[in-house]
């Protein structure tokens, strides 16, 4: 049974600044269709997004929707001019009929409509881009990195909505645990080529491995054939007054298709080194509380970490995790308890909202101008742990080419911004390490050596993030911030996180569970009842019966293990049901015991 096809491109071709970034490229989405376009950071996937958006018209080629469809796109960057509010510009163009899907989206993504355009940050606005997308509900989607700057309860909420759409959708994540929950299908971008493979994303890193290496196999042959027939140029000159000028042209072909291939970007070279060790105990908070005037931010909060600790920060933007990270290290004072750093420590923070990059500065100047990498006397010198490094060759271990090099910080991706600033943090010799959302716009690949990284790390981590995948890999505590104060620690990462959660939530629903009655229908009003206790007495045990049935269901729904992370909401609410109906059951049965005396005396 054939598709629909919801958008066909044919024949594109794009160069960007000189450099072919798609030639020939077919693609078409269909009805359905939940792709994951993945690729290295540069590799185009933006661009094609865009491409498929109708922003960026090819150099050639031809983009086709079919007449009755429509294509939204969430703007990373949107423009705001003329809307005075968040509110204002997620509205418009909607119908007043279609106005709920946008509150309902505001609601699921925590963003404020009220917000004044003017005093938004830029995650405010890309959640707005979300919401206004979500409002239109085209029949395609383009969502490029939709869930940078939502915490992990918007992020259960999006994966909930789109897990329930109808609509087809082309998803662009860094975050694994989002790709493996929503797509079908991968898109995978690699040196202007568009693959693609019909199985969800967990499949994607065996399927490109096989690629590279069939394409290394060919590769290798490719060589051994060259090296033979150049000695068969060379060696045979000798013996024959003429050449084979066939074979010899032959031999040139071969090494034009080899100076073709175009070669696979390499992986960036991190490394991290610990300065001198920090003594066994790095902090040790006591009963610490902090607030903002009305607002607590923690409250008789304790935690000692140790030397090599990962500890991980979560919770819901805005509940005050950078705050905790600040009284932990001794930044800001608490207005109660007490907290004591160890000896010797030396930090290094890698900043969420890129403020250690100023936007007009070189690359170049971003690194010889950092006090704490500058070689004296070598203006094309950065000292790299303990050792000069040139500048040049510095950032090509971190994947930038020499034409980027002098290029100012504000032509850079969000992805290229973060491993800048990698490279700087990098650099530096240091036993703690604060990651303030380190995950935001890097490549699957960089992720992955950032997480060997940190493994080999002999210092300590202190990390924020909403990657659930990077949690799981990196923390060994994690410190769940839930509001007013709430702050609690859990041993491991985020599943071992929701697997106590759920624990404490079952046994908070037994002891509010009281031991069962039997009762029993009753076959006729008793004695010594009054009308009204008589008609009591007979429904009781049939709306014991229906609690009874609710519990069991709610029961049911909560042994989910994926329901806390899919639908927080959903599973809080849950949570609530279960108790207040066993509640409701204990008074049931508790009347009808009394009733049951009453009639039987």
């Amino acid at each position: 049974m054939s598709r629909i096809p919801l958008l066909q491109l044919s024949d594109i071709s794009l160069t960007f600044g000189g450099e072919p970034l798609f030639a020939g490229l077919d693609l078409v989405v269909h009805q359905g269709d939940r792709l994951a376009l993945v690729g290295r950071n540069g590799s185009g996937k933006s661009t094609l997004m865009k491409v498929m958006a109708g922003l960026v018209d090819p150099d050639s080629g031809t983009v086709v929707v079919p007449p009755g469809n429509s294509v939204g796109y969430m703007e990373q960057d949107p423009d705001m001019a003329g809307f005075a509010t968040l509110g204002d510009y997620a509205a418009s163009g909607l119908e007043p009929g279609e106005m709920y899907r946008v509150e309902r989206a505001g609601e699921g993504l925590k963003f404020d409509p009220a917000r004044a355009v003017s005093t938004a940050s830029g995650g405010e606005r890309r959640r707005a881009a979300l919401a206004k997308l979500m409002g239109e509900a085209p029949e395609l989607m383009l969502l490029d990195e939709p869930t940078n700057h939502l915490d992990i309860e918007a992020i259960a909420w999006l994966e909930s909505e789109l897990s329930a759409t109808r609509a087809a959708f082309v998803l662009i994540s860094h975050d694994r645990a989002f790709l493996r929950q929503l797509a079908r299908a991968t898109l995978w971008i690699d040196r202007g080529i568009v693959r693609r493979q019909d199985k969800g994303f967990d499949a994607f890193e065996a399927w490109r491995d096989t690629v590279w290496e069939e394409e290394d196999m060919q590769r290798h042959k490719l060589n051994r054939l060259i090296k033979s027939e150049a000695r068969w140029a060379v060696e045979g000159i000798s013996a024959r007054r003429k050449r084979n000028q066939g074979r010899v042209r032959a031999l040139q072909a071969l090494r034009t298709e080899r100076a073709g291939q175009i070669r696979r970007q390499g992986t960036a070279d991190l490394a991290l080194s610990s300065g001198s060790k920090s003594g066994k105990k790095v902090i040790e908070a006591e009963a610490i509380g902090k607030s903002f005037g009305d607002t607590p931010i923690v409250q008789d909060f304790s935690i000692t970490i140790q030397r090599g600790d990962r500890v991980a920060f979560v919770g819901p933007n805005g509940v005050g995790k950078t705050t905790l990270l600040k009284l932990l290290l001794g930044q800001i004072a608490p207005d109660e308890g007490t907290v004591r750093l160890g000896t010797n420590l030396e930090v290094a923070v890698f900043d969420q909202a890129r403020a250690q990059l100023d936007p007009d500065a070189t690359l170049w100047d971003s690194l010889t101008g950092d006090a704490d990498m500058r070689v004296s006397g070598k203006a094309d010198q950065v000292m790299v742990r303990g050792a000069p490094r040139h500048v040049v060759g510095y950032l090509k271990d971190f994947l930038f080419d020499e034409r980027q090099v002098r290029a100012p910080v504000r032509s850079l991706s969000g992805g290229e911004k973060a491993r800048l600033l990698l490279a700087r943090l990098m650099a530096r010799q240091s036993n703690v390490l604060v990651m303030d959302e380190p995950t935001n716009d890097l490549d699957v690949e960089t992720l992955d050596l950032l997480q060997e990284l940190l493994d080999d790390y002999d210092g300590t981590v202190l990390l924020v993030s909403h990657d659930r995948d990077f949690l799981d890999r990196v923390a060994t505590a994690t410190v769940a911030m839930q509001g007013q104060g709430r702050a609690t620690v859990y041993a491991g990462g985020w599943s071992d996180y929701l697997a106590q959660r759920r624990e404490e939530a079952r046994v908070d629903v037994a002891r509010a569970k009281p031991a069962k009655a039997k009762p029993r229908q009753q076959g006729g009003p008793k004695p010594g009842l009054s009308f009204t206790e008589k008609h009591r007495l007979e429904a009781l045990p049939s709306e014991i019966e229906r609690l009874e049935a609710e519990i069991a269901r709610l029961e049911a729904l909560m042994t989910d293990p994926e329901l806390f992370t899919r639908e927080p909401v959903k599973f809080r609410k849950a949570t609530e049901a279960l108790v207040q109906r066993q509640q409701k059951l204990a008074s049931a049965e508790e009347e009808w015991l009394m009733l049951e005396d009453k009639a039987g005396g």
